[in-house]
């Protein structure tokens, strides 16, 4: 459930549009082959998962399979690209609850989750829970009214001449930034029981219902706006529903997209935190954040110390603006764990050698395709992470 929350959410709502402006009619295809890297991504955090069920996710498995300096590089980026992405998803929230006040709103909301998640991964699952319901009754609701309305053109599912592979690729990358919600299940291997069979589990079957949930929902909104439409709207929903002659929807939608965003926002602020807690303990980040609530039993410092740099980033960022900085983030970051993966042994549970393959490459090919100041800006923060880590070793070795 933490993860269908963290990935049933940015994608349907947020990322169709900037997706169809990239892709054209070749929005399908980008889709497709998000979810190829996606599999690939996860299958290998499932297997590293399992040899290694500890909180930090990529962070740990680089450090033990590819060294620290790798494992240092994976968290950074986790934690930059994910701390954006907080932030994107809290700006959600206030764009379609209040947009007159959409900042406010935001701030507002991590405050409140942040909330949720101090009080322990329990309490959290069962409100995600709650939200994965309210969104996919959404969701059926919407392709019903589309599928059923009267301006269904299936014509719109075919791939034109303005479909071109760089076009392609990017909006595979922006999508992409919806499907990475498996990391969260991945960062919580020390709260759950059995997490050698647990995590793994749950990373497949996430992941399987998010694919057929974005597909079904991309062939509807397709179906009744066409790739130009949905290239120019802010609200593809809504749009759709509208377009789709059932005008009554809009307010059920605009409130489906909120609980989604919160849903994410949820279970990206679950996840930062139990990286930064993994970075606290080697002292790769300040060592007071390492600290566990005693009651709780969650990292309560590192929870805080999140929260307040998303209500930073929630009260002054640009929504569009985030979702490719987070993207390139995050693709750095399934990098490092499909290159850990490869190093596995078959004992060990390696999956088969063209998995970890196919994904690094595609990590770094859909990274790089990205909007040029997505890639400008991330690069630039990557690379400051390991210049700051040469500084450390350097003054920790004198």
């Amino acid at each position: 459930m933490i993860g269908l929350g963290s990935m049933i959410g940015a994608g349907v709502f947020a990322s169709l549009s900037p997706a169809a402006e990239a892709a054209g009619s070749g929005l399908l295809l980008g889709l497709a082959l998000a979810a190829v890297v996606a599999y690939c991504n996860a299958t290998s955090s499932a297997r590293l998962a399992a040899r290694y069920p500890r909180s930090g996710g990529t962070y740990v498995y680089g450090r033990e399979r590819l060294g620290e300096f790798w494992g240092y590089l994976a968290g950074w980026a986790f934690v930059v690209g994910k701390t954006a992405s907080c932030a994107a998803m809290a700006l959600t929230v206030g764009s379609y609850l209040w947009p007159d006040q959409a900042h406010a709103v935001a701030v507002a909301a991590v405050m409140a989750l942040t909330a949720v998640n101090y009080a322990g991964v329990q309490k959290a699952a069962w409100l995600t829970r709650t939200i994965v319901a309210v969104v996919l009754a959404v969701l059926a609701a919407v392709v019903t009214a589309c599928l059923t309305g009267g301006a269904v053109d299936t014509g719109h599912w075919a791939v034109g001449a303005d479909a071109g592979f760089h076009g392609v690729m990017r909006a595979a990358g922006l999508l992409f930034f919806a499907f990475a919600g498996y990391a969260r299940i991945a960062t919580l291997g020390e709260e759950v029981r059995d997490p050698a069979h647990t995590i793994p589990r749950a990373i497949s079957l996430a992941l399987g219902t998010t694919l057929v949930v974005y597909a079904v929902v991309a062939l509807a909104v397709l179906a009744v706006l066409g790739p130009d439409h949905l290239a120019r709207t802010v609200a593809p929903l809504t749009d759709a529903v509208r377009a789709a002659g059932v005008p009554g929807l809009v307010p059920v939608v605009r409130i489906g997209a909120a609980v989604a965003a919160l849903g994410s926002l949820l279970a990206l602020i679950l996840g930062v935190s139990r990286t930064t807690l993994a970075m606290a303990r080697d002292r790769h980040l300040p060592h007071v954040l390492a600290a566990v609530h005693p009651r709780f039993g969650v990292p309560h410092r590192a929870e805080l110390a999140v929260g307040a740099v998303v209500v930073v980033l929630a009260a002054g960022a640009d929504l569009r603006g985030t979702i490719g900085f987070s993207s390139f983030g995050v693709l750095a970051y399934y990098a490092v764990a499909n290159a850990s993966a490869w190093t596995l042994a078959p004992e060990e549970g390696r999956p088969a050698r063209i998995v970890p393959v196919v994904g690094t490459a595609g990590c770094l090919a859909l990274a790089f395709a990205l909007p040029a100041a997505s890639v400008l800006w991330g690069a630039v923060v990557i690379v400051l992470g390991a210049a700051v880590h040469g500084v450390r070793r350097v003054l920790f070795r004198s």
